[in-house]
């Protein structure tokens, strides 16, 4: 009997010390998806704010890029990996509450269903901006040049349902102008036509315009941020501009989870992201990317999305965008 005892007991002592060690994390390595190119400012974010995660989740934090089809591959993968914790993805305003309205049947994934928000990450102003030999140099001189021209001007953007697309083709909605969109592969060649005088006007992320309009080799038009940019005092807001009252839409960043991640592990995901994006290094250093840091919790960065998404569709329904 007292062998029997002392078996079951050492048993019991063994399915405790089991259940006393924590499921997650481990000496596993934890893998945050980029849903693009090594280089972008998503993938700078990814590895600076992983690379702090890691830190203080004390194990190994790796980067991995899958790209294609405008970030919805990775984001596919993500929604398909295993929901235990170690696979995560940065993911953009684009593939995740965009991509599904723009092309329905391409996009099989429902981000709002199928992964689990843990924390809005960077939030970045958008900047209108013309080429030097435009004759408009604010936003309502712009609309007039349109409706005085309709469809004669061009304005750049890097694709069809990108948050950049969205946010012009809201200031059309709003101003009922014609201003015709040319999507390009990348931010690069579009800045390079603006400064040649070859495009009229583009969107752009606020990081790639400030150096440009800075150094007069662009004009800067209007933000799209509810304030002015600290780097450009003197560009107006679009909500300053008559009609546009209101106006607001920003690029933005987040972290999740394939869905039906453990509770516990996305809160604690959570609090160490929070804790990551509030430290002052890394506050620098997103600000010297044109990003402002996120932070809340998992459930507030699923009503903003969930807001957004609201925004875009009725932006996307509104300009008939398909891809």
């Amino acid at each position: 009997m007292q062998i029997r005892f002392l078996v079951a007991a050492a048993a019991l002592g063994l399915a405790s010390s089991a259940q006393a060690q924590p499921a997650w994390p481990a000496a596993k390595p934890v893998t945050i998806i980029v849903p693009f190119t090594a280089g972008g400012s998503v993938d700078a974010t990814a590895r600076l704010v992983g690379q702090k995660l890691g830190e203080r989740l004390k194990q190994t934090v790796v980067v991995e890029n899958v790209p294609g089809a405008g970030g919805t591959i990775g984001v596919s993968k993500a929604v398909q990996s295993a929901p235990d914790g170690y696979t995560l993805v940065l993911g953009a305003d684009s593939p995740i509450a965009i991509a599904g309205l723009v092309n329905p049947v391409s996009v099989r994934y429902d981000a709002m269903k199928d992964l689990a928000p843990i924390g809005l990450v960077t939030t970045a102003p958008l900047l209108l901006v013309a080429r030097p030999g435009l004759p408009a140099s604010t936003l309502p001189e712009v609309l007039a040049l349109a409706r005085a021209q309709p469809g004669k001007l061009s304005y750049g953007t890097s694709g069809i349902g990108t948050v950049l697309h969205l946010a012009m083709e809201m200031i059309k909605e709003r101003a009922k102008v014609d201003i015709v969109h040319v999507p390009y592969r990348g931010g690069a060649q579009i800045v390079t036509d603006v400064v040649g005088n070859q495009l009229d006007l583009a969107m752009l992320v606020s990081i790639s315009a400030i150096p440009n309009v800075v150094s007069k080799r662009m004009k800067g038009i209007a933000v799209t941020d509810a304030k002015r940019l600290g780097a450009l005092p003197d560009v107006p807001t679009v909500a300053e501009a008559p009609g546009m009252k209101g106006y607001e839409l920003v690029a933005w960043t987040g972290l999740f989870a394939p869905a039906h991640t453990p509770a516990a592990v996305v809160e604690r995901l959570n609090r160490e992201l929070n804790e990551v994006l509030a430290s002052d290094d890394v506050r620098t250093k997103l600000g010297e990317q044109g990003a402002v840091p996120g932070s809340g919790s998992g459930a507030s960065f699923a009503a903003f999305v969930e807001r957004e998404q609201g925004r875009y569709a009725h932006i996307v329904k509104a300009a008939n965008i398909r891809e």
